[in-house]
């Protein structure tokens, strides 16, 4: 995403963060973070304001910068495909994406590595209903039912912090094609788990699809499966 000047008060903070910027070779950091996300809330914004339509896709991801690891989580919308008799038809449903990065040092985190795990609704529903002394697990496998079955395993975590405090969110990935192990642990606090309780819950109806009852359709809805936005075609298993 490329780096666009921002008008105003947001001008000195990005060019107090660019100067805090690691030296080159590090791609990703907090600092770099903040600015591509500043930079695309800016984009989305003109794009609204010009034509008074949402031509690009909205970059809005909720993320935990942590010592050893970093965490985000961000809606991808269902597809929809258009019917012969004007409707439209479910064509894949949605998720709230979970996405986890190593840290690679002070504020650096590598991107490169990251690993992504995808909330189905019911999992979603799981995770907001837990309460402050409750844990949940979850178990994903590609080729489950297959002679494949277990190559590739991904296990994600939600267990609280002893004091009550918050949680601890681990995933583990193990793909014995590749024989690595990957495994990252970030710690999140009350409030920072009452952010995403209360966005995983207000995202639920919209991976379901059940807000187009009321909606007119979005970009995307297409005429086929093939020509819907390539961005929402992502799964946790494209890497």
């Amino acid at each position: 995403m490329a780096i666009l000047k921002l008008a105003g008060f947001l001008r000195p903070r990005n060019q107090l963060l660019h100067k805090r910027l690691p030296g080159e070779g590090v791609r990703d950091s907090i600092w770099q973070h903040a600015i591509n996300t500043l930079a695309g809330f800016s984009t989305v914004r003109q794009n609204i304001v010009a034509d008074g339509k949402l031509t690009g896709r909205v970059f809005a991801p909720y993320s935990v910068f942590k010592g050893k690891a970093a965490l985000s989580a961000e809606p991808r919308l269902p597809t929809f495909s258009k019917l012969d008799s004007g409707g439209v038809k479910l064509n894949r449903r949605g998720v709230i994406m979970l996405t986890f990065w190593p840290s690679v040092g002070e504020r650096k985190y590598d991107w490169e590595k990251r690993q992504l795990f995808a909330l189905s609704a019911t999992e979603v529903g799981s995770l907001i209903s837990i309460g402050t002394r409750d844990s949940c697990e979850f178990f994903h496998d590609p080729s489950m039912l297959s002679s494949n079955a277990g190559q590739v395993r991904k296990s994600l975590s939600f267990k609280p912090n002893a004091d009550g405090s918050g949680y601890f969110v681990s995933l583990s990935v193990v793909n014995n094609n590749l024989k690595t192990n990957d495994r990252f642990t970030v710690p999140v606090t009350t409030a920072e788990f009452a952010v995403m309780r209360t966005a995983f819950s207000f995202a639920l109806p919209h991976i379901m699809g059940w807000d187009r009852f009321t909606n007119q359709p979005s970009e995307s809805i297409s005429q086929s499966p093939s020509k819907v936005v390539p961005q929402l075609m992502e799964t946790e298993w494209d890497r």
